[in-house]
């Protein structure tokens, strides 16, 4: 259903052409992006000022034919100028030389526990990290790094992130009770995330790893427009289901002008115990074959391990308990190979 509702979005914005470069405001045009979830519409447009006017004449009578759309509950339109962008003039603020923020384009494709790992790997090759758990409706890092604690505010009114494992972490899962569900909307959660940045005490990074929420929604596309993103990295399973959603974050990514630094297979295969062959359960090679189609660094795979999903129950992340480990080392090999590509 939101599909067919953006089809219809898109058959609006077509009818206009874009001021600075006279394309039809359509998909393949990177200065507009639309997403619709549970009725409400959020619609970026990256503008020249120069023609302000002319945007803002745009938006107006966009806005009032989207409206009229059967199912539509609200519309939102963001001007953002791109000089603005250019200049790194963000809302939230960190400073950390890296920020690389985690996505898939759906859930249950293992993004949390790739953030925890990859962040403890990249601490286990020397740098400062943080993490931070922006997934609002269902923080787990908590759980996987093994932490329950309250943070404390400091003399600077500010939080203090909570450290285990050489990371400093902060989550709305250590303020929250974690049995009572997260029924915020849009502007509730953009406030969180706004505090989890500029309102914790988060000292100097050489990297901070966001595990976004699943999907392209309003959190993932507010991060992406108001803090400076060094790259994103997509996690997605080999089969054609999570595959379609990953290109989705593709998409996304690209139109806020956030740099793809790669893809990553998760649960690419599994190792049968007794007859110790590969067994390609979720298809095979799927993201890796996208990541050649669209022209993306394959960062790696990363099999079905069952050491792994315990360690992250018990909240002890495999790149801890066993660093030597196979599974730890295509983590820190994909620590090394990040860290290299972004320092070229």
């Amino acid at each position: 259903m939101s599909d067919e509702i953006l089809s219809l979005i898109y058959d609006f914005s077509r009818k206009y052409k874009d001021p600075k470069t006279n394309l039809l405001f359509e998909p393949a045009n990177k200065n507009i992006f639309a997403f619709i979830k549970e009725g409400n519409v959020n619609i970026s447009l990256q503008i020249n000022n120069d023609q302000y006017h002319l945007y803002k004449e745009i938006s107006k009578s966009l806005k009032e034919e989207i409206t009229k759309i059967k199912g539509i509950l609200s519309v939102n339109i963001a001007i953002t100028s791109e000089i603005t962008a250019n200049q790194h003039n963000k809302k939230f603020k960190i400073d950390a030389q890296n920020i690389i923020a985690i996505a898939s384009g759906k859930g249950g494709v293992g993004k949390s526990t790739f953030s925890v790992n990859l962040a403890i790997a990249l601490n286990l090759i020397g740098f400062k990290v943080g993490i931070l758990d922006a997934d609002i409706y269902g923080p787990s890092i908590p759980k996987m790094i093994g932490l329950n604690k309250k943070p404390i505010m400091n003399n600077n009114k500010k939080l203090v992130p909570i450290e285990n494992y050489g990371l400093k972490c902060m989550s709305i899962g250590f303020i929250l009770d974690p049995e009572s569900p997260t029924i915020w909307r849009g502007p509730m959660v953009m406030k969180a995330l706004e505090q989890m940045f500029n309102g914790v005490e988060w000292g100097n990074l050489d990297y901070l790893i966001i595990d976004l929420p699943p999907g392209t929604g309003d959190a993932q596309l507010s991060l992406a427009q108001n803090s400076k993103i060094s790259g994103s990295i997509i996690i997605s399973t080999p089969q054609e289901v999570a595959l379609t959603d990953a290109r989705k974050g593709i998409s996304m990514f690209e139109k806020v002008n956030v740099k793809i630094l790669g893809i990553v297979e998760n649960m690419s295969y599994f190792i049968c115990e007794n007859c110790k062959e590969k067994h390609f359960i979720f298809s095979k090679d799927g993201a890796k074959n996208h990541a050649e189609k669209f022209n993306i660094p394959f960062l790696g795979q990363i099999p079905i391990n069952k050491k792994l999903r315990e360690q992250s129950d018990i909240g002890i992340p495999i790149c801890i308990e066993d660093p030597k480990g196979e599974i730890s080392q295509i983590y820190l090999k994909i620590a090394k190979n990040l860290n290299m590509n972004l320092n070229k």
